[in-house]
C-alpha cells in the first residue's frame, strides 16, 4: 500500500474510534443548518485523502487536526492492531534466551511493526477500497468514510476477542446484551481486545520458555555434579540456547506461527 492511503487509512482509524461510528450519532450535533459537520469534516480531510474542495479550512486548523491526530495514532496502533502480541512475545523470547539487549529494542519494536504491516494488509486494505477510495473519488461524505474505516477494524478486532473478555466488560459498563457482534461499541471491544491480546502473547511466551528452561536445568544440574558450584548457569546454557533456535531456525518458524495466529 502506498504512503499516502496508508495516512489516510490512519486518519480514519482515529476519527472511527473517536468519533461516533455511525453518521446517525453525529447528526444531532449538527447546526441548525444540518450541515456543518459533515462540512468541517469533509474539508479537514480534503487533502488528505485526496479530495479537491474549494472551501476548505484554514493552514492553522489543518495543521491541529493532524497533530491532534497524530497524538491519537500511536495509542491505536498499540491497542487496534496485531502489535502489542508480537511485540510481547519477543520481548519474552529474549528473555528466554538469557539476552539482555540482543535485539536491541529498536529493533523488536521495528520488526514488530512491519509484521503488523503484513499481517493487517487484508484489513487496510479493505479500508483503502471501502473508506479513502470512495471518498477521495466523492462518492460517499467523511462521516460514512469514518463509519466504514472503523467497521474494517471493528471486524479485525472482535475476532480475536474472546468472548468472556467480551461479556466482563459488557458487565463492568452495565451494558445491554448484544445481539451482534457489529453491536459491540469501541469503548468496550477496544479493553476486550488488548485483554486478550495480553493472554494470548502470554501463552506463547509460556510455550517458547519451556525448551529454554530445560536446557537451563540440565546445565545446572551438570554443573552441580561437576562440583563447578561459581560457574553461573547462565553463560553455560546460553550458547546452546542459542544453538537450539539457529537450529530449528527459530526466527523464520516464530514470525511464521505470530502471523499463522490471527489467521
Amino acid at each position: 500500500m502506498k504512503l499516502k492511503p496508508l495516512l489516510a487509512a490512519a486518519a480514519f482509524i482515529a476519527l472511527a474510534v473517536v468519533l461516533p461510528a455511525h453518521a446517525a450519532d453525529l447528526a444531532p450535533a449538527a447546526s441548525p443548518t444540518g450541515n456543518a459537520i459533515p462540512g468541517a469534516l469533509d474539508r479537514a480531510f480534503g487533502q488528505i485523502a485526496g479530495a479537491q474542495s474549494n472551501g476548505s479550512l484554514s493552514l492553522s486548523l489543518q495543521l491541529l487536526l493532524i497533530m491532534g491526530l497524530l497524538t491519537i495514532l500511536p495509542s491505536l496502533v498499540l491497542m487496534m492492531t496485531s502489535f502489542t502480541r508480537i511485540l510481547v512475545v519477543l520481548a519474552i523470547l529474549r528473555q528466554a534466551l538469557g539476552l539482555q539487549q540482543s535485539p536491541p529494542n529498536q529493533v523488536l519494536i521495528g520488526l514488530s511493526l512491519f509484521l503488523s504491516l503484513f499481517i493487517m494488509a487484508p484489513t487496510l486494505d479493505k479500508v483503502n477500497a471501502n473508506a479513502i477510495q470512495p471518498y477521495s473519488a466523492g462518492t460517499i461524505n467523511a462521516e460514512q468514510a469514518i463509519g466504514a474505516a472503523g467497521t474494517e477494524f471493528h471486524a479485525f478486532m472482535i475476532r480475536q476477542t474472546r468472548e468472556h473478555d467480551l461479556q466482563m466488560f459488557a458487565a463492568m459498563a452495565k451494558a445491554p446484551k448484544f445481539a451482534r457482534t457489529t453491536d459491540v461499541p469501541f469503548s468496550i471491544l477496544l479493553p476486550s481486545f488488548v485483554t486478550s491480546e495480553l493472554k494470548t502473547a502470554f501463552q506463547i511466551g509460556f510455550m517458547l520458555f519451556l525448551p529454554f528452561l530445560v536446557i537451563d536445568l540440565v546445565v545446572s544440574s551438570v554443573l552441580m555434579s561437576l562440583g563447578m558450584m561459581m560457574m553461573s548457569p547462565t553463560v553455560v546454557s546460553l550458547p546452546f540456547k542459542l544453538l537450539l533456535f539457529v537450529l530449528v531456525d527459530g526466527w523464520a518458524l516464530l514470525m511464521g506461527s505470530l502471523a499463522a495466529s490471527f489467521g
